[in-house]
């Protein structure tokens, strides 16, 4: 079943389902799978203005299909953008975090 939002027989739809199974196909289990695919297409509705609300980094951030896996569900930071880092440091209180660059965030999150 689509995420919510998503109706049935429409374009998102059907991505959903086709990266549903491929993933089923590829050994992973139906609840990854699940989760996956529905992040993936909200992630795809969000910048294409489809959905009713998304944030700044999923309208901004390369697209799901060309990032390729490059950062998904990986903790270690090196897989972070500065963008990510930065809102973590905010989160954290970390003072003088709009002049750091991404190995400055980087340091400054990792000792909190």
């Amino acid at each position: 079943m689509p995420p919510r939002g998503v109706q049935k027989g429409s374009k998102r739809a059907r991505q959903y389902e086709h990266i549903k199974e491929s993933l089923e196909d590829s050994g992973r289990s139906e609840s990854t799978a699940e989760e996956i695919a529905a992040r993936t297409v909200n992630k795809e509705r969000a910048r294409h203005g489809e959905a009713t609300s998304s944030s700044r980094l999923s309208r901004e951030d390369i697209s799901s299909g060309r990032r390729g896996g490059l950062r998904s569900g990986r903790a270690a930071p090196r897989g972070r953008t500065r963008d990510q880092l930065y809102e973590e440091a905010r989160r954290k209180n970390v003072k003088g975090r709009s002049k750091m660059n991404k190995a400055e965030l980087e340091r400054a999150v990792g000792r909190r």
